[in-house]
């Protein structure tokens, strides 16, 4: 399909839009597809119920991962995932083994660092993008993202 980039889409057409972009970045932060869809489903039910007003297309993105990453906050703080132990899995996207041991890393950050390492490194925003996404600070996004790649080299040893 083809969309204007001028243009806020309808619900129907963002599920199809920017559906693989919720889905990866709820499976980055909670590490399970089945939770990951169920987020992902929230998200657009929520696109859907509330009708927000967007300024354009990237307002809506933004808010799309914003959700995103307020429902996995959710996910974490739930009663039943403290309580139950769910199955690890990884995406049938093939990853060399140097690629899976770096996404398994990043996967064993704490939330905090792996939301700027996920948001930064693998989507591609620029720090006071993530700064306003998640409403920090620019200066506490660097912190974390400091902080998470002295994480990843500890972890990696140096290697990557």
């Amino acid at each position: 399909m083809k969309l204007a980039a001028d243009r806020v889409l309808t619900p129907e057409e963002a599920v199809e839009h920017y559906g693989p972009l919720v889905l990866r970045t709820a499976f980055g932060l909670v590490k399970n597809m089945q939770d990951a869809e169920d987020i992902a489903q929230e998200v657009f039910l929520t696109l859907l119920k509330k009708d927000p007003a967007f300024d354009g297309p990237d307002h809506q993105q933004a808010w799309l991962l914003r959700c995103t990453i307020n429902r996995c906050k959710s996910h974490f703080r739930s009663v039943w995932q403290s309580r139950t132990d769910g199955l690890n899995e990884t995406l049938s996207i093939p990853f060399t083994p140097a690629e899976s041991e770096v996404m398994k890393a990043v996967g064993d950050l704490p939330m905090k660092y792996r939301q700027v390492i996920y948001l930064h490194y693998i989507q591609g925003y620029s720090t006071a993008e993530i700064a306003k996404l998640l409403e920090l600070n620019q200066n506490t996004v660097l912190s974390q993202l400091a902080r998470g790649r002295a994480m990843l080299k500890k972890t990696l040893k140096g290697e990557f």
